[in-house]
């Protein structure tokens, strides 16, 4: 029995000759829809069509749709497609954030700490169009689309392209079809509320999928004359399935578009509809799996499209296949640039920064590697870039700059059993003193008080050279445990205030991104007084002035559940003579000064701590850590010793250790050494175990704490990050204690 499918093209032959035409191959053309993560299965059906050799004519597409066609379009094979989307890093790609790397060594510790920052527009804080402006996918999409940069008319392609978005001021679907192609994808892709909005010509434009998600009739009049058309979208629920005022809200939004769709679907010659229930267009996580289930669905469809291509060769001859499509474009000379949007930061500054010449070579990697050091200074929300083609050859590149506002309002939640429950205030301005700087005031109200300021100023063409200022000041609840009896030093004895002030000024030098080294000078103000007795306590201050040289090495990849890179921290100082007014009880009593001596002679001092994250595949990280501090010519210089416990660092001089709580013990000379092991068994949702010894007593040792030289212990997390930042609950262990604790920790701590 003929398939209906060659009785078309027959049909179409002799129409043809009917009326005295040359008969001529049909075009082929492509309609993908809209999903989001579910519209990675669309690959699977390009590639069933790249394995029957049909060559296609146009495509069109929208938001997810538009993406892969786009890239197709361009001369991407499905395979080479398929390839991209398994090596993206969608985490990264789908947020706010740049990758760590790339942000200034003085900027790092503020960067990503918040679940909400509100920036400050014409005198107010405001909230966004959208959740993500997604600076990192619009670099990818410049990486991928560099090699036709210059091409401005879509129909230049290497196969005709069209996508859709809507005008969010009129409601009418946009066709895409010339200018810019990244911000013509980025546009069609820009889901309302999920990212935010494209300006294109004037006009503010969203996701095309809310008028026009699977746009045929615009692959029909660009002369497709048969159609193939994949369909991802699940359609509207039943009225049985509407049980929630948000299902409520996504029904009437999509009225219009599943309208258009029933529209749509009947001008394909061939449809494939892929519901895929069970994933939704957020499903970037399980993108493997959706990919794959796009897959299976072309192998179904590969006969059909090779039924296809053997018919229409049988009638008009063998069209050989065309393959290498995509441009050879791989580095490109600069003569000239162009920039706009610069109010706050001055063309020197932002090319500085770039670190842009002219007349040498870039790939796009380069360019992106530029754009990502200047979008890690902070000072800008987008850069977006495109390339006019010169007659000599070189390229001008043009920048489309949006950038930050100088002032932002941040906030964060934490809670953890030591420091209890809080929420974290923060307002940072930038150039409020002096240009080039960043000035911030960070609150911890809740349970305990604690309170940071800070100016930071850039110096040097480059930035590299910076100083900081900063005071914070501290005020704990602290559980004491019996200091004088190694044997019950495990339980809790007492319990202190604890009031610490710190005055930091310092100088640093950063060669790159990931490095910094400098000297600095502080001074700590500590002051304890018991609430509740126990055995041995301290009640008064110590102060500690302090000289200091610091190197630093930040390469992870991201500031939560890193899973790859190193991070150092070290320092040595020479602490200068004390000013003590501290004394000790003694089962209340004030103890003799020669029974308890106490020094304040001048002393060096040295910490480290080292983390480093080996990704072993794709969800599991070897995780190895080490820390220590020697108190060198340690004469009883008491609150300044280093303090251990506790799983997360959350005060000055703590030791962390998976075992024991938060400042169980004290000792003058320390070191820990961790290893751990963590496995991603949901997207986000983690399991982690760790082991670790800490040795003390062997350099100096402390006449009040009688630690014993070896501890060890072990702890068992889940972990899981969501939108109000890390939940981590934990099981922990040390053999010297004997007892398992629980340890809970949520959101990033002050």
């Amino acid at each position: 029995m003929k398939p209906l499918i060659t009785l078309s093209i027959l049909a179409f032959f002799i129409g043809g000759i009917a009326y005295g035409q040359h008969p001529q191959r049909p075009k082929i053309g492509i309609t993908l829809s809209g999903g989001g993560a579910k519209g990675l299965a669309h690959i699977g059906i390009l590639k069933a069509i790249d394995s029957a050799g049909l060559n296609v004519d146009y495509i069109t597409g929208t938001s997810m749709g538009g993406v892969i066609g786009g890239l197709y379009a361009i001369g991407y094979s499905a395979d080479s497609i398929e390839t991209l989307a398994r090596e993206i890093d969608w985490e990264l790609l789908l947020s706010n954030q740049s990758s760590l790397s790339s942000v200034f060594m003085a900027e790092k510790d503020e960067y990503a700490r918040y679940i909400l920052e509100l920036p400050r527009v014409k005198h107010k804080f405001k909230l966004p169009t959208g959740i993500l402006e997604g600076q990192e996918l619009w670099l990818k999409f410049s990486e991928l689309f560099f090699p036709v940069s210059n091409i401005k008319d879509f129909s230049k392609f290497s196969i005709p392209f069209k996508c859709i978005a809507t005008d969010v001021g009129t409601g009418e679907a946009v066709v895409m079809d010339n200018g810019e192609v990244i911000s013509s994808i980025r546009s069609s892709m820009a889901i309302p509320s999920f990212f935010t909005a494209v300006n294109v010509n004037d006009r503010h434009l969203i996701d095309g999928g809310v008028v026009r998600n699977f746009p045929v009739r615009d692959v029909k009049e660009m002369g497709a004359e048969i159609v193939i058309g994949s369909n991802v979208s699940s359609g509207l629920l039943a009225s049985n399935k509407v049980s929630n005022a948000i299902q409520v809200l996504l029904q009437v939004a999509f009225f219009r578009e599943a309208e258009d769709s029933r529209n749509e679907i009947p001008l394909c010659d061939i449809y494939v509809s892929q519901p895929l229930p069970g994933y939704n267009m957020g499903s970037f996580s399980s993108a493997d799996k959706i990919m794959e289930a796009g897959i299976e669905e072309g192998k179904r469809l590969y006969p059909r499209l090779k039924e296809l291509a053997d018919s229409l060769d049988a009638i008009y001859g063998k069209e050989p296949f065309k393959t290498n499509r995509l441009p050879p474009l791989q580095k490109i000379k600069f003569s000239s640039f162009e920039l706009s949007g610069l109010k706050n930061t001055t063309i020197d500054f932002f090319v500085n920064t770039l670190d842009l010449k002219m007349n040498e070579w870039y790939s796009a990697l380069d360019i992106s590697k530029m754009v990502r050091h200047a979008f890690g200074t902070r000072y800008y929300n987008r850069i977006l870039y495109s390339l006019e083609e010169e007659t000599d050859g070189t390229y001008k590149i043009i920048f489309d700059i949006v950038e930050n506002p100088l002032t932002f309002a941040k906030v964060g939640l934490h809670y953890d059993g030591f420091s209890g429950i809080s929420a974290i205030l923060n307002l940072t301005g930038r150039n409020f003193l002096v240009t080039n700087s960043r000035s911030l005031v960070t609150l911890n109200i809740g349970d305990n008080f604690r309170a940071r300021g800070q100016h930071l100023q850039y110096i040097g063409k480059h930035k590299n050279l910076s100083s900081l200022l900063e005071i914070q000041y501290d005020r704990f609840g602290i559980n004491s445990y019996n200091p004088y009896n190694v044997y019950n030093s495990y339980r809790e004895a007492g319990l202190y205030k604890r009031q610490y002030t710190r005055f930091d000024l310092n100088a640093a030098y950063s060669p790159s991104r990931k490095v910094a080294t400098g000297l600095g000078f502080r001074m700590e103000l500590n002051h304890f007084s018991p609430i509740i007795s126990s055995p041995i306590e301290f009640k008064g201050s110590n102060n500690f002035p302090t000289a200091y040289t610091f190197f630093k090495l930040n390469s992870l990849n991201k500031q939560v559940f890193p899973s790859r890179g190193l991070k150092i921290d070290a320092e040595g100082g020479w602490v200068f003579r004390q000013n003590e007014k501290l004394k000790v009880l003694k089962e209340g009593v004030e103890a003799p000064a020669n029974e308890y001596p106490i020094g304040t002679h001048p002393y060096l001092r040295t910490k480290l701590n080292v983390e480093s994250y080996l990704r072993l595949s794709y969800r599991s990280t070897l995780l190895l850590s080490m820390q220590a501090g020697i108190n060198f010519n340690y004469t009883n210089n008491l609150l300044n010793e280093f303090s251990i416990g506790g799983l997360i660092p959350l005060y000055n001089n703590q030791i962390t250790f998976a075992g024991l709580p938060e400042a169980t013990t004290y000792t003058p000379t320390v070191g820990a050494f961790m290893a751990g092991y963590r496995f991603e068994f949901y997207p986000n949702t983690y399991i982690t175990g760790k082991g670790n010894i800490l040795y003390t007593n062997f350099i100096n040792k402390s006449t009040f704490f009688k630690n014993p030289n070896l501890l060890s212990g072990y702890a068992l997390t889940f972990g899981y990050n969501f939108a109000l930042g890390p939940l981590e609950v934990s099981a922990m262990y040390s053999d010297q204690a004997g007892k398992i604790r629980t340890y809970v920790s949520f959101g990033i701590p002050f």
